[in-house]
């Protein structure tokens, strides 16, 4: 172990444990940036960091994140997957299931089943060949049910990361929303049936499912009940520092209650973001903004310890056949089940194409349960099992984040979510400004002046002399205060009423930095001249303008996507 790891452990949870989620954090975040170079998510970074800087550091001796850490961590995983299941709640608006319920329920039970279903006879014929045949039931078991979790946080972050908007976005949200509980259920039938396989179940099938319905309706009743409440309190509070507080409150009390009375976290605070926003779907949205803001480090911590959670040392060949075979059933049973579930319930083709891609990642979800569902078994037996699943759900991820951007690309929905800030973040200068506002040259008369004013609509004109160079700017009050000295206006042209220039931009310059620099000294309209030169006018940047065109651009995308979700169904059977 490392000598960093050595202080990290002795220090426990004071500055030890600080300086391990600095790291991750800091590190974390370059990973990202580095992989998004590559055009690949970004979370994959975040997870290829906590495997470079656990296991992989750790079998060259220098473990920067030691496992008895990670394992520290874990109410901070709860913390995440908290925080995660809020702003899924917060996008399951009440249209979505009026729209997509019947289309959604179909293609949770086909794509959970079929996963379910093929992970198990893979996994049993595999475990056939090395154990004993019950203990292979059950390990099968175990893992088909395990399987079908979806894991929202990695899936809704790309659909975030890539702003997509549209009716697989919508489905997709939904599914993974609830896809959770989908697999508690499998897996408190699989986990009764691997207890009485093994000989480890104490109590029968009715209450282990009595259990899972527990753990799910409870979860439920919670979340909406304080919804309710942290509705009331948001309604009569309007600084958004108090709105963030009271909301990581909320979250964090529904987070310890839930956790102490053995429910569903996930589950939980998604009911109190679907609450909120289904009670207050305007004036709650500030909410859920704040939230998404606060919770950018806590993304990058939580998927940095999802990779160091991976260890290589006991990896055998029984090990790798049955990582091949979940991942293989995986993969090939929620892309065909989810297919059959579109196509039963005749959703648009967009949606049946490419939603079985979105659907594959996992992680701590399908860990978690794996933890809990090792006790059933002996403790070599137990390992083994958490290896695969760990093994498995790091490729599913890697794969599976590459599938949902495949999915949202195919489907045409990526980029459909963009905000009036996104927009100004892509463009440069050169894209919005005006090139079509007619130049004044220096010695043009006044009453030339007046004419070309006359016939547009701007309120800013640039001054120029004979080599396009750029000498002043003309506004419409200025050619107002030159109508005081009538007697002159015969002999006086453009350059005499030219105002001074106080600033120009170039075409290469970020909009970002323009809109600063404009709000910072105030002004609304900038000429734009080349940056070789610094003075050959090549057009006219209006603030106002700009403003305009980038919110009718969002508008347009945003119309553009809600259009895409027709009635969504296909019209035959709908």
């Amino acid at each position: 172990m490392s000598v960093l790891a050595d202080v990290v452990l002795a220090q426990g949870q004071g500055t030890g444990l600080l300086l391990l989620m600095g790291i991750a954090v800091f590190v974390g975040t370059v990973g990202a940036k580095v992989v998004q170079k590559l055009r690949t998510p970004q979370v994959i970074g975040y997870i290829a960091i906590g495997v470079i800087l656990g296991p992989v550091l750790g079998a060259l001796g220098v473990e920067v994140i030691p496992s008895e850490m990670v394992d520290r961590l874990e109410p901070f995983n709860l913390f995440a997957l908290g925080v995660i299941g809020f702003l899924i709640g917060g996008e399951l608006k009440r249209e979505i299931f009026v729209k997509f319920g019947r289309q959604v329920m179909a293609m949770l039970l086909f794509e959970g089943l079929a996963a379910f279903l093929l992970v198990g006879l893979l996994s049993f014929g595999v475990m056939a060949f090395f154990v004993d045949w019950h203990i292979a039931l059950a390990v099968a078991v175990v893992l088909g049910a395990i399987c079908s979790a979806t894991d929202p946080a990695s899936t809704t972050s790309v659909l975030w990361e890539y702003k997509a908007r549209g009716p697989l976005t919508a489905m997709l949200m939904a599914i993974v929303a609830l896809d959770d509980a989908l697999a508690l259920v499998l897996y408190a039938v699989g986990v009764s049936v691997a207890g009485v396989i093994t000989g480890h179940q104490e109590k029968g099938l009715v209450f282990a499912l009595g259990t899972s319905f527990y753990h799910v309706a409870g979860a439920l009743v919670l979340g909406a009940g304080a919804g309710v409440g942290l509705t009331w309190i948001l309604k009569r509070i309007k600084e958004a520092e108090k709105v963030l507080a009271f909301t990581v409150g909320a979250v964090l009390v529904v987070i310890g209650v839930a956790a102490r009375l053995d429910m569903d976290v996930i589950i939980a605070t998604m009911s109190l973001g679907v609450t909120l926003i289904n009670l207050e779907p305007r004036r709650m949205l500030s909410s859920f903004e704040l939230m998404r803001r606060f919770s950018v480090p806590i993304y990058v911590l939580f998927f940095v310890l999802v990779g160091a959670r991976l260890s290589f040392g006991a990896v055998n060949g029984m090990i790798l056949l049955l990582v091949g075979a979940y991942v293989t059933g995986s993969i090939v049973g929620k892309t065909s089940g989810a297919y059959m579930g579109a196509s039963y319930s005749r959703t648009i083709q967009s949606v049946r194409n490419y939603i079985g891609f979105c659907l594959y990642p996992q992680g701590t979800i399908a860990v978690g349960l794996l933890i809990m569902a090792s006790r059933k078994f002996d403790a070599d037996t137990g390992a083994v099992m958490l290896l695969v699943v760990i093994m498995g759900a790091f490729i599913l991820q890697v794969v599976g984040l590459l599938g949902v951007k495949f999915g949202i690309k195919r489907a045409g929905e990526a980029g459909m979510n963009i905000t009036e800030d996104d927009l100004v973040e892509s463009y440069k200068v050169g894209d919005v400004m005006d090139t079509g506002v007619p130049v004044l040259s220096t010695g043009m008369s006044l009453s030339e002046v007046i004419r070309v004013v006359s016939s547009t609509d701007s309120f800013y004109y640039c001054v120029v002399d004979d080599e396009n160079r750029l000498a002043g700017v003309v506004t419409l009050d200025g050619i107002r205060n030159t109508f005081a000295t009538q007697e002159l206006n015969d002999w006086l042209v453009a350059l005499d009423i030219a105002e001074p220039i106080v600033a120009t931009v170039s075409p290469e310059v970020a909009l970002s930095d323009l809109f600063e620099k404009a709000k910072r000294l105030n002004l609304e309209f900038l000429p734009v001249v080349t940056a070789e030169n610094g003075d050959k006018h090549v057009g006219i940047l209006d603030t106002r303008s700009v403003h305009r065109r980038l919110a009718a651009e969002v508008l347009a995308k945003q119309q553009e996507a809600d259009r895409m979700y027709g009635h969504g169904t296909e019209a035959s059977g709908a």
